[in-house]
């Protein structure tokens, strides 16, 4: 009897050292060759989604100005339009056309008046280009003999206008881009307006990043957004009217185009409204208005250069203390990848490299002080460059 009881306990002894972990190993692999299997079929369906979205995003590429500027909208729009809906306790639908009205008239205004202005000049120019050219080819040469250069060929001339010439007509042909643009980016404000609340609280939930580094990231796209979005266009206003005012002092013909495509041209860095008054001055130098000329080149380079720089500034630094470079290589960036829109969302784009970088640490490398210090000196570390 001993020795029956002693072999069971023998048995069930060794079953618990060597069997049961064996078993439990077994278990664990099984649980975990599950898990991998899942992490396999997780990546592969994010694969395939990744591949629906890209080709959606080629095939409306051309479109994408429209659904960017929607986003813009939504972002300036958001604040004001919960106080409709909670405190006010207006009815989605109302609250949200009230905003498409007051876009349509906000950027129809421009558009109107770059059309007003601009396709006049554009039609005399088409109609009449041999007109232009003769005007192009005195200026050159009073120029060239006044100083003794030698700046082009008359045949470089005939080139240059002959494809200017042929351009224009494209300008044209893409105002049915513009419109199917504006025409999507109000659409998708409305019904992005009208779910805001269900949209950002899906967005809260997909995004892999803690809770703080989430709401980091939306802060950043609220306030790099909200600068550009409407620190950009008022510079180009400051610039534009300053250069109108000098333009009509020193008798420029035209001075309220010159002075809307010099506000046009001031939201490109470098060169900015010096691509429009700099060959007016040379224009009017050439043409025997000494005086005026050396007016217009003082005035634009002391007053009109001046003010785009303190209001780049002021307004800038008031609108999101967003650092000029950020600014300035965002431009260049943004124009060349999403066209127009891309005045706000190339700047994003540049800070969101930075904010995400602090993210990064802050996720996956458990340095805490990195993201605080992003946070608090919100990329004042460029300045040293």
């Amino acid at each position: 009897m001993f020795d029956t009881n002693y072999k069971g306990i023998y048995y069930y002894s060794f079953f618990r050292i060597a069997a049961f972990p064996f078993l439990f190993n077994l278990a664990k692999i099984n649980l975990m060759h599950e898990r991998f299997n899942n992490k396999i079929k997780q990546v592969l369906f994010l694969i395939f989604l990744l591949a629906l979205v890209m080709t959606a995003l080629v095939e409306l590429y051309d479109y994408l100005p429209g659904m960017l500027g929607a986003v813009t909208l939504y972002i300036l729009s958001r604040e004001n339009y919960f106080q409709l809906i909670y405190k006010k306790k207006w009815k989605k639908g109302w609250a949200a056309m009230l905003f498409i009205c007051y876009y349509t008239l906000l950027l129809g205004l421009p558009i109107y008046l770059a059309f007003t202005l601009i396709t006049p000049k554009i039609n005399d120019i088409i109609s009449h280009p041999d007109q232009m050219l003769s005007m192009v080819k005195s200026a050159i040469a009073v120029i060239q003999q006044k100083f003794g250069l030698s700046i082009t060929s008359e045949k470089s001339i005939n080139t240059a206008v002959e494809k200017v010439s042929t351009m224009l007509p494209s300008l044209f042909n893409s105002t049915a881009i513009l419109v199917a643009n504006l025409g999507i980016m109000l659409f998708l404000l409305y019904y992005m307006l009208y779910s805001g609340s269900s949209i950002e609280k899906v967005l809260f939930k997909i995004i892999p990043l803690k809770d703080e580094n989430t709401k980091l990231l939306a802060t950043e796209t609220k306030t790099t957004i909200k600068a550009n979005a409407i620190g950009i266009p008022l510079i180009a206003l400051v610039q534009g009217v300053t250069a109108a005012v000098g333009y009509f002092i020193f008798g420029v013909k035209d001075a309220l185009l010159w002075g809307f495509l010099s506000g046009v041209f001031s939201i490109l860095p470098l060169i900015g409204s010096m691509a429009i008054w700099v060959p007016l001055c040379v224009y009017m130098y050439a043409s025997g208005n000494t005086g005026m000329a050396i007016g217009l080149t003082l005035y634009s380079a002391i007053i009109t250069s001046n003010i785009d720089y303190f209001a780049r500034m002021s307004i800038m630094k008031k609108m999101g203390d967003v650092h000029p470079v950020i600014t300035m290589l965002g431009i260049i960036v943004g124009l060349g990848l999403f066209g127009f829109i891309g005045l706000i969302f190339g700047p994003l784009l540049v800070n969101y490299i930075i904010v995400l970088f602090g993210i990064y640490m802050n996720e996956f490398v458990e340095k805490q002080d990195v993201i605080v210090e992003l946070v608090d000196k919100n990329v004042a570390d460029t300045s040293v460059v």
